[in-house]
């Protein structure tokens, strides 16, 4: 073989080597890449599972019990002045027979403003009573679109309002619900107490009644002598109660 020859099979051969080289590179490159998708991926989904789980938390054994972790559609909350300082009469057609409520806007004004708005928007509409409570307090709470007891308006306020200096609720009181030891988190949901209740303040103070069932206690004495699906002292009740409707004048 000529030099001439020998040099021209030495240049192919070079340049083979580095075609494979390059082509070496590309294949680690997409496999990198590769890597890199699937990670974010995972990233992104483990993110999803978080959030989903801590939308469904516990929430608690206060009557407060809904953290408001779980907005269900925004809201504007009202000024307290437009409750007008007077009293207005509520009425709640649930599946397990009508309400009638006294709202004290006087006493409550902010808790009365807020209900009201959200009544008159159709907030509560559908929702159902989600907590029975038959043991050391006698409450059934309500007014969670979410049926989780986690649910909100979009908004939170405080601070309490009404509160009863003996910390005892008298059958027939409707008060706010909140998270336990934070009176600036009430939104949409609130408790009907069927017995009386004696439910020790906290750092923030007790829970803001607003308002006294007027007819219609027969109705949640009837849902809770029937009890809790599972039997305990807490849970979802053997009855269920959907509010069908609330009108307020």
């Amino acid at each position: 073989m000529s030099t001439k020859s020998r040099e021209r099979e030495q240049a192919r051969r070079r340049e083979e080597k580095w075609d494979r080289h390059v082509a070496q590179l590309r294949a680690k490159r997409q496999r990198t890449w590769s890597i890199v998708g699937v990670v974010v991926a995972l990233v992104v989904i483990g993110v999803a599972v978080w959030w989903a789980l801590a939308a469904t938390q516990d929430p608690g054994t206060d009557p407060g019990g809904g953290t408001g972790a779980a907005p269900s559609g925004e809201h504007t909350l009202p000024p307290a002045s437009a409750a007008e300082g007077r009293d207005w009469t509520t009425t709640l057609t649930t599946s397990a027979g009508d309400l009638t409520l006294t709202l004290d806007g006087a006493a409550a004004p902010q808790a009365v403003a807020s209900f009201v708005s959200l009544a008159e928007s159709g907030y509560f509409d559908g929702t159902s009573c989600h907590r029975l409570t038959t043991s050391g307090i006698y409450v059934l709470q309500c007014g969670d679109p979410t049926g989780t007891g986690t649910g909100d308006p979009g908004y939170k306020f405080g601070p309490v309002e009404n509160a009863p200096t003996d910390d005892v609720y008298p059958a027939g009181t409707v008060a706010m619900a909140r998270q336990g030891g934070d009176g600036d988190s009430m939104g949409s949901q609130f408790f009907l107490v069927y017995e009386n209740s004696t439910i020790p303040s906290d750092a923030a103070g007790g829970y803001t009644v607003f308002g006294t069932i007027t007819s219609g206690l027969d109705v949640v004495q009837a849902v809770a002598d029937a009890g809790t699906q599972d039997g305990s002292g807490d849970g979802s009740p053997a009855t269920p109660v959907t509010i069908e409707g609330v009108e307020t004048q």
